[in-house]
């Protein structure tokens, strides 16, 4: 049970008009960190259905643990439509089995051995998973990292479900255009860069990662930021980049790399997931043997 790190929310398929991939960013994140040797679990729940039964045959092939309850709500789908960039626009259906993930003796075994989680917004829209959300939080050990991936998705968020989830959180991830959002929620002026600050000062965050796609990205610290221009390459699609950027970063951070270092790593991570179709390619080799001999 060392070194857990959970992704905790929706576990989907997404389905592209000519093939569908699994999907979901806790998924999708706990699934790059384990390539980086870590102890990756996804936390989720599908349907007594087949898309269900091939979820689990798709997370056994691809060696990724996982807490995955079984509901009488259908799995999760969600329709992808890609944009001339490749830049996905989604349609998520609703009232699935990922909006009931139950909180059984299982779940807060896992969470109070979990080193690492990482949660957003959007299993939060329905009251089962949101307090499920909030028990595993609470059950996890003191020291322990727990990473609001906000994933801001059509009107399937709050200001109180993202100001509940930063006051459990210690590290936050947003993109531009969801900072846009939270600022005009939370009632904010200023740049974005004055909008990631504050978040990170009045919230009490120890690091939160700005992306800003094409044109790179920001990690603000209480006592530094770091920028890192984002490489030029020939995009397949971008379903599933940030997941990788966010657990690249995790996994150079927890093994106590720089802040800058973690930052480039995540930045180059992310660049190569942008080349490969879905949101889980196996990453280069040259990435994964990165931390596999070190302590």
């Amino acid at each position: 049970m060392k070194n857990i790190v959970v992704g905790l929310g929706e576990i989907l398929w997404d389905v592209f008009p000519e093939r569908k991939v699994l999907g979901g960013a806790p998924a999708n994140f706990a699934y790059h960190v384990s390539q980086f040797g870590f102890n990756g679990y996804a936390v989720s729940a599908i349907g007594e259905d087949l898309l269900g039964k091939e979820i689990l045959s798709s997370l056994e092939e691809k060696k990724l643990n996982y807490l995955v309850e079984k509901t009488d709500y259908p799995t999760g789908t969600v329709q992808v439509t890609l944009n001339k960039s490749g830049v996905p626009q989604y349609e998520i259906c609703e009232n699935v089995a990922w909006d009931n993930i139950p909180f059984t003796a299982r779940t807060e075994n896992l969470a109070k051995n979990t080193q690492t989680v990482c949660f957003g917004s959007l299993a939060q829209r329905s009251a089962v998973s949101r307090d499920t959300i909030r028990k595993f939080l609470a059950a996890m050990p003191e020291d322990s990292l727990k990473i609001f991936d906000i994933n801001l998705r059509l009107d399937y968020y709050t200001r109180e479900i993202i100001e509940e989830s930063l006051q459990m959180a210690n590290m936050m991830k947003i993109n531009d255009e969801e900072v846009i959002k939270i600022a005009a929620l939370f009632d904010w002026n200023g740049e974005e860069q004055d909008i990631c600050k504050r978040l990170l000062d009045e919230y009490d965050l120890n690091i939160l990662i700005l992306t800003k796609g094409t044109e790179g990205s920001f990690v603000f610290t209480p006592r530094q930021t770091s920028y890192q221009s984002t490489p030029k390459v020939h995009v397949a699609d971008t379903v599933g980049a940030g997941d990788s950027f966010t657990a690249a970063f995790v996994a150079a951070y927890l093994h106590g790399e720089r802040i800058e270092d973690a930052h480039q790593l995540a930045v180059e991570v992310s660049a190569y997931v942008c080349l490969q179709h879905g949101a889980m390619p196996k990453l280069a080799d040259a990435y994964l043997e990165l931390f596999h001999n070190r302590g």
